[in-house]
């Protein structure tokens, strides 16, 4: 933490806002880019593609928003955590905030989930936010290296990256995660110029193409695929042309799908008729996957992710 007065904020606040109210909503809409929304900008989110951030962007339809268990719970769980945070770092404390904005490019906003103060019983320490602290919560460990180190999944160093930009807090700001419940880590991630500079003209860039009206490419990801799926109201009775490639490689993809589906269908059978009444699959020590029982009888097989198996 430093131990000077931290130089003038370059952001400003916009204010505090519920998540999911009007207000909270007007804040993030329009020609603007959120630290939420920077990963997608640079295809690296897991929730959002830049194709589907595109058409939120244009105005045009969406998916509805659908809230998660995770989403509740990483939501309900913010305070805890951060509190924990606290108990290990005295001199401090984790504030809630608001709504920021950069004072110059005000396209640019962040929401970060806590500022470090320094704590009032230390008449020493200087006033003012000293830097930006997110609390995380995660299913399972992957992405996530040791605490003590920087080692956090790439979406969340970009999260990270654009609000220490927007906000000019440019401090190591602080990540506390807790991992399946139980598992508590803490990370420090070094503001990077260079990376802010290639995220602002990514996000430029971006903005560029929705004043334009140049739509990005359909990817491969599911939330671009229901966005398409979102776009067209009725039906008319027509024959569209579509190009032949685009024919061909859809039911190839298809047949494909169809052998690989049917493929798996009969490994899972030979799997689960050599478990019959055992709990895992190994093999030479290494988790396959385990079977589930309800009623007495089996329900599912579910493989182990690879980093879980080992």
């Amino acid at each position: 933490m430093p131990e000077t007065a931290p130089p003038p904020l370059a952001g400003e606040l916009l204010g505090q806002y519920t998540p999911g109210t009007p207000e909270w909503e007007a804040a993030r809409a329009g020609l603007c880019v959120t630290a939420t929304e920077i990963a997608a900008i640079v295809g690296l989110s897991p929730w959002q593609s830049r194709f589907s951030l595109w058409h939120k962007k244009a105005s045009l339809p969406t998916p509805p928003f659908e809230a998660t268990p995770e989403m509740e719970w990483g939501t309900r769980l913010e305070d805890a955590i951060a509190t924990k945070w606290a108990d290990s770092h005295l001199d401090y404390l984790p504030c809630p905030t608001g709504t920021w904005q950069h004072s110059e490019r005000t396209w640019q906003r962040a929401t970060p989930d806590r500022l470090i103060h320094p704590n009032p019983h230390d008449v020493l320490t200087p006033t003012g936010p000293v830097a930006i602290f997110e609390a995380k919560t995660a299913a399972t460990a992957d992405g996530w290296g040791p605490s003590g180190s920087d080692e956090v999944p790439v979406h969340y160093r970009c999260q990270v990256t654009w609000q220490q930009d927007t906000l000019g807090l440019f401090a190591p700001a602080h990540l506390a995660v807790l991992i399946g419940g139980s598992d508590y880590r803490e990370y420090v991630i070094e503001y990077h110029e260079a990376d802010a500079r290639l995220l602002r003209s990514a996000a430029e860039e971006f903005l560029a193409s929705v004043r334009d009206g140049v739509r990005p490419p359909i990817d491969d990801s599911e939330v671009t695929y229901r966005t398409v799926k979102a776009q067209p109201a009725g039906r008319d009775d027509v024959d569209v042309e579509i190009p032949a490639e685009l024919g061909d490689r859809y039911l190839d993809a298809v047949e494909q799908h169809r052998i690989a589906e049917a493929a798996k269908r009969q490994a899972a059978a030979e799997v689960l008729d050599q478990i019959g009444t055992g709990y895992r699959a190994v093999t030479a020590g290494r988790r396959i996957a385990y079977r589930t029982v309800r009623d007495g009888r089996t329900h599912s097989l579910t493989p182990y992710r690879q980093k879980d198996a080992a």
